[in-house]
């Protein structure tokens, strides 16, 4: 199956900062609008490849990795937003700032299942004794590589990179994704597990170089490319949720405190989000913000450890239903101001705009989007009579 070039795709932007230090503010500004981008376009790619798969014979082989990479996606999307609210369009202070590094670098609240990890077709994670299935503790740029990794590997199963148009492309991006490759290979534990992933590492970087310098004398690569795609996409899968296996096997009590601080800086995130939710939309949802310290410090004993993971597990949950409450409501408003301006352009563009009933129907509209808060079922049935005004002057002009 073959489809259409695309000239790009997105890739993870590089995160700024490290945990516990304030991001600075032009790097806060610069990568949250760089996620914003690929939030947007990595969304359409997979829309498409799951279009693509749909319609191709083995598709029903890649369910699991479109889930894997859908869930991701919405992850990283709910993420976004919070780190939106605390930004709030450039008014953070240091203490905001602080927490936008927590919420880049600390726990994704990715809700994953790792099922979605086990084997579907090639180059699947092996199952194994032990495996927990609470969720995938990644970071968010973890998530974002994660995500862009099992896209390559999607594109290459599917056959929509036709060899050719953009070999110089795929080659560019192999390179990239080797340099990845090494630096997660460097925060293995020493030992033979780590010289024998680096050797793995090495093997395909020759791999690359030999068909790159065969691309460059003009030989046909293209039956080349795709499997190298396909193994390094794997490997650095695979290499991304070891590391966060070993995070989650450090111990239980240090993984409950470290669940339990990155919760508290989403609940301070939520909090924000809530209240400019609140400010802006009439009627606002009405979801609480859990308070992560109602669940008490970290108990002591294996088995009460456990209860307490699967509370702050439910908490994270809470908070994610909430966010996404909250979220939809300021979509809406937004879609609605989108939506009359929409329909200002076209009336501008027949000459409609100066009538003065249909002046006085947008005037309407627009003072009712403009206010704090913002009623919305004022809001959504005078937007819908400035469009009915518009259509039936449409048809009298006709």
């Amino acid at each position: 199956m073959t489809g259409p070039a695309t000239s790009g795709r997105a890739s993870a932007p590089a995160a700024p900062g490290h945990l516990g230090m304030p991001l600075e503010t032009q790097a806060a500004m610069v990568y949250l609008d760089a996620l914003a981008r690929w939030r947007d376009e990595r969304k359409q790619e997979l829309d498409e490849l799951d279009k693509a798969a749909l319609g191709a014979r083995d598709g029903a082989q890649l369910t699991g990795d479109i889930a894997l990479s859908m869930a991701l996606w919405q992850a990283v999307s709910n993420r976004y937003e919070l780190l939106a609210a605390t930004w709030n369009s450039g008014r953070a202070g240091v203490t905001e700032r602080e927490r936008m590094a927590t919420l880049i670098w600390g726990r994704l609240d990715a809700t994953i299942d790792p099922a979605l990890l086990v084997a579907t077709g090639e180059g699947g994670l092996p199952d194994g004794p032990g495996r927990s299935t609470a969720g995938l503790t990644v970071s968010l740029p973890e998530a974002c590589r994660l995500s862009d990794a099992l896209l390559s590997q999607l594109r290459v199963r599917l056959g929509l990179d036709p060899s050719g148009a953009v070999i110089t492309e795929q080659i560019r991006r192999l390179r990239a994704q080797m340099e990845r490759i090494r630096e997660q290979i460097d925060l293995e534990p020493a030992g033979s597990a780590q010289q024998a992933a680096a050797e793995r590492q090495s093997r395909m970087a020759r791999r690359l170089k030999q068909i790159a310098d065969k691309a460059g004398r003009g030989g046909d690569v293209g039956g080349l490319l795709g499997p190298l795609e396909i193994e390094a996409a794997t490997f650095e899968r695979d290499l991304i949720v070891a590391a966060s296996r070993r995070r989650e096997a450090a111990g239980k009590v240090e993984l409950a405190r470290r669940k339990q601080a990155d919760l508290r800086v989403r609940e301070e995130a939520l909090t924000e989000l809530v209240q400019q939710c609140v400010a802006v939309v009439d009627p606002a949802p009405h979801y609480a913000v859990p308070d992560v310290d109602a669940l008490g410090p970290p108990p002591s004993t294996s088995a009460k450890l456990d209860e307490y993971l699967r509370r702050l597990d439910q908490v994270g949950r809470a908070m994610t239903v909430a966010q996404e409450a909250y979220a939809s409501a300021m979509r809406e408003r937004d879609e609605l101001a989108a939506r009359v301006e929409a329909y200002r352009a076209k009336a501008l563009a027949t000459g409609a705009a100066h009538r003065p009933e249909i002046a006085r129907a947008y005037a309407m509209a627009r003072d009712e989007l403009d206010r704090r808060p913002v009623r919305m079922p004022v809001a959504a049935q005078l937007v819908s009579l400035y469009a009915t005004y518009l259509q039936v002057d449409s048809g009298e002009s006709s």
